[in-house]
């Protein structure tokens, strides 16, 4: 007779400490097999095959298996539709519980739906627990028991709710012996799955505290290393958003801000999931009618407006993954407000690019730009690039970095006025507004 386990379903999750989900997993009384499938439902519709964060994965998991190992144990790791790999799973071993985190992404609700219907249906327990934010769905809400939408009010009673329950770690390392004592299989490779190799280097996973200390007068720079560069981390659950607000209590406000902003805008996911579907959150910002013009969005794709601090964002992303955030909202307005081009173009096209890529807080920062979003910027708040330039990168080190030609005859004349582009986006804005 099989022996009873529990299997613990590693997603955006991919670290053995303080790991909520793991840490029940390991208590439920059953040797617990860690899993982590690569959802075919989600890589097929990755275009790029030289894709960094399913390089990044598969080197974070090939990691995870050589700390596992060094217990007996070993990560199983499939491919393929999660639902046909559950059912062979349930064929394969004598499964009591299964064991994983929330994930509050339209999709992921929907497999998850149908993952523990399958489970239940087999007399197996499916448990999922809070791991990737602070605060979850009805438990930050206001006095009126209404979920918010401003980011204020939220922070302030985000603030408010905080004790040291909430961050508390979980000692998953006091249970590591109850991991199923197995033999490593071979992870599937990247060519296996159908990626590439790249050679885009992850930010490093540390909390560098002198960096932390100074991050509110250093954020805005992108000139420097001002910012904690762990978004990917938090992405993908390699580091702990509870270490980090541990540490952000006690070293920046600031940077605490930063991490409260991520758990509002899952927030707003949970409650509002039409932005799932692309909808403007603030539904009237649907009419606005957009020129659209292609050439003009592969500029801006390409680096090549002829705004400078604009295009030099462009390139940092297409270079490295990454775009520092004050030029994330530099570009995201240029693309909308200066070129009318619809919102929901840049975030694909970011969400294709970023290492950090994360739909909430994706979403979120587009229709912020937008003006369509919660708390948004009022629609005829235009950021001037060139005054951004000044206040920021007065000394072009930044964009001189990302574009060595320029000052000469191979850079690009500006691909439109910055006045003329202010007086038609307001006017596109008024129009669409006044219909409602």
């Amino acid at each position: 007779m099989k022996e009873k386990i529990s299997i613990f379903w590693f997603r955006r999750d991919l670290r053995l400490d303080d790991n909520a989900g793991l840490y029940y997993a390991l208590k439920s009384g059953f040797p617990v097999l860690p899993i982590f499938i690569f959802d075919t439902e989600i890589l097929d519709k990755l275009g790029n095959k030289h894709d960094a964060r399913v390089d990044f994965i598969h080197k974070t998991l090939e990691d995870l298996n050589k700390q596992l190992a060094a217990m007996g144990s070993a990560i199983v790791v499939k491919y393929g539709n999660p639902f046909e790999v559950w059912k062979s799973l349930t064929e394969a071993f004598e499964i009591a519980e299964v064991y994983t985190n929330h994930d509050y992404e339209k999709y992921a609700i929907a497999r998850d739906t149908q993952i523990g219907k399958l489970l239940n249906a087999k007399g197996i327990g499916f448990y999922t627990h809070k791991d990737q934010v602070i605060f979850e769905k009805n438990e930050v809400l206001s006095g009126s028991k209404t979920p918010y939408t401003v980011f204020t009010p939220y922070s302030r009673k985000w603030r408010e709710t905080l004790n040291d329950f909430y961050i508390k770690s979980y000692p998953t390392e006091k249970y590591f012996n109850n991991f199923l004592k197995i033999t490593a299989e071979a992870i599937p490779t990247l060519a296996e799955i159908g990626f590439q190799e790249t050679h885009i280097s992850i930010p490093e996973k540390h909390i560098q505290e002198n960096l932390i200390k100074n991050y509110d007068k250093s954020r805005d720079i992108p000139s420097i290393k001002g910012t904690s560069r762990l978004s990917v981390h938090l992405r993908f659950g390699t580091i702990s958003v509870r270490k980090m607000v541990q540490q952000a209590i006690h070293l920046n406000q600031t940077w605490l801000n930063e991490l409260i902003w991520r758990d509002f805008y899952m927030n707003i996911l949970y409650h509002f999931p039409a932005v799932s579907d692309g909808q403007s959150f603030k539904k009237e910002y649907d009419a606005i009618e957009w020129r659209n013009n292609e050439n003009e969005f592969e500029r801006w794709c390409n680096g090549k407006t002829g705004y400078p601090i604009v295009d030099a964002g462009m390139r940092e992303l297409n270079t490295t993954g990454f775009m520092h955030n004050r030029v994330r909202m530099i570009t995201a307005s240029f693309l909308i407000k200066h070129l009318l081009i619809d919102w929901r173009w840049g975030e694909a096209y970011f969400a294709e690019k970023l290492l950090d890529f994360d739909f909430a807080a994706n979403n979120g920062g587009w229709q912020w730009a937008a003006s369509s979003g919660c708390d948004a910027v009022p629609y005829f708040r235009i950021f001037n690039p060139t005054a951004q330039t000044q206040k920021f990168d007065p000394e072009h080190k930044y964009i001189k970095k990302w574009i060595p030609e320029l000052n000469t005859f191979a850079y690009p004349t500006p691909i439109v006025e910055h006045t003329f582009a202010r007086e038609r986006v307001l006017k596109a804005y008024k129009q669409a507004l006044e219909k409602k």
